[in-house]
């Protein structure tokens, strides 16, 4: 994707080695948050249906509040890894702990708007009588983990930065099983009901951010960084996140409307649509993890002033995630009536869904270029470009998603509206990685 010069056997084999390095514990990491949902919801599906339902309200309201706010891990990840490159590792702990605070002032700021409006939030989100009170007693309790989420977020950029995946990999395995104990324990053990969940949670949440603030902390000794609050750090990570808050936003509308216009293509497009979109996000894991793997590796050579080596690293893994894509796609081809299978024994919403997966098998290659050059973009510190190239694709994406229902399409539709939607990212990504204009060097960008 970027113009250099053809790399030797031994340079591609080096930078096949640091990719897998780092995606394959980060891909576990990735994973492992699914996995706490989905042990809440196993565990709570049992006391019965209204406190499922809350559950499902609530942690959706949740999950989007720490999704937004996943820049932490991703400025964190590329300013700490360009302080390495530089050879000055006291800076980029230092750097790591101004992501730290933010995240802490981040979180308290969350508790202090969650807690009084959690029941107008559920309401907002349309819970039943019989499940909002259930999604009151979960939100209210869980948000005081959010803190600690965040923390764990711009940790894990620390480490990531750091070019360490492995200790992520370790703390979220841990704190998955701490999870699923402490809430049998609280549940039913305690006989705490929906709240035992919600704090089994929070319990986990804080012990995983203990973890990593205790790794941290460390190094910051080790390497004579301050511990320190600095208003200045503080402000320029708040300023580096703020670009990559706005294409998470971005993104997010983009899966809202996608929603919300299946939705009103009928039952069995809703239900197909969201079957095939935890699909699509599942998919999305392997590909961010060889992502993450781009932050951490080309911040680490811009801040060394390489730049035939990010351009390097840029082209390999790219190659990667086309290779992954593809495989990725002829899983989804081959396994798809099984994998519908799993979700429903409807067949009108299976023969709603097998068209469109097809459009999203056929569209892995695409996807995985879009990931990398993400990361790798991230990776450079180029938040601004991102931003803008992310509101470009939603303000491509929205009207021809609309034109959806009107023109009489149905999901296929809607799923080659968002595989329009990827190919508008790969391109605006394609052009700046072409462009060269992402290749800043320094310790700072």
């Amino acid at each position: 994707m970027t113009q250099a010069p053809a790399t030797s056997k031994a340079d591609r084999r080096q930078h096949d080695r640091e990719i897998v390095a780092l995606a394959v514990p980060a891909f576990g990491a990735l994973v492992a948050e699914p996995l706490f949902v989905m042990a809440d919801s196993a565990i709570v599906g049992h006391l019965g249906t209204a406190q499922l339902a809350g559950l499902g309200v609530a942690s959706a309201l949740l999950m989007t509040a720490v999704s937004v706010f996943v820049f932490l891990a991703y400025a964190t990840t590329a300013a700490v890894a360009r302080r390495v490159g530089a050879g000055d590792l006291q800076a980029a702990i230092r750097q790591g702990m101004d992501g730290i605070w933010l995240a802490l002032l981040l979180g308290a700021a969350v508790i202090a708007v969650a807690l009084p409006t959690a029941p107008a939030l559920i309401e907002l989100f349309g819970a039943s009588d019989t499940a909002a009170p259930y999604a009151t007693t979960y939100l209210r309790i869980s948000a005081l983990g959010i803190p600690a989420m965040l923390v764990v977020l711009a940790a894990t950029g620390v480490l990531r930065g750091l070019q360490d995946t492995k200790t992520p990999l370790y703390v979220a395995v841990a704190g998955f099983v701490a999870n699923a104990a402490l809430n049998v324990g609280l549940v039913y053990g305690a006989d705490l009901g929906i709240a035992g969940s919600a704090w089994g949670t929070v319990i986990a949440q804080w012990g995983m951010a203990a973890v990593y603030l205790i790794v941290v902390v460390r190094g910051a000794r080790r390497h004579g960084a301050s511990l320190r609050p600095d208003t200045a750090g503080i402000r320029a990570s708040a300023q580096a996140g703020a670009p990559l808050l706005v294409r998470t936003l971005s993104l997010r509308a983009i899966l809202m409307i996608a929603t919300a216009i299946a939705a009103r293509l009928g039952d069995a497009d809703i239900a197909a649509h969201q079957i095939i979109l935890s699909l699509w996000s599942l998919l999305a894991f392997a590909l961010d993890a060889i992502a993450i793997a781009g932050q951490a590796i080309i911040g680490r050579y811009l801040g060394a002033g390489d730049t035939e080596g990010a351009r390097a690293a840029c082209r390999r893994m790219v190659q990667w995630g086309i290779a992954t894509g593809v495989v990725l796609g002829l899983l989804v081809l081959v396994t798809r009536p099984v994998f519908l299978s799993l979700f429903t024994g409807d067949s009108s919403v299976k023969d709603t869904a097998l068209p469109a997966l097809l459009i999203v098998a056929a569209s892995q290659p695409i996807s995985g270029i879009v990931f990398v050059l993400d990361g790798v973009l991230m990776g450079a510190g180029d938040g601004p470009y991102l931003a803008w190239a992310m509101l470009i694709t939603l303000a491509v994406f929205t009207p021809v998603a609309l034109l959806v229902p009107v023109l009489g399409g149905g999901l296929t539709a809607l799923w080659a509206a968002m595989t329009l939607m990827m190919t508008v990212r790969m391109l605006t990504l394609w052009l700046r990685t072409r462009s060269g204009r992402w290749l800043v060097t320094g310790a700072t960008r």
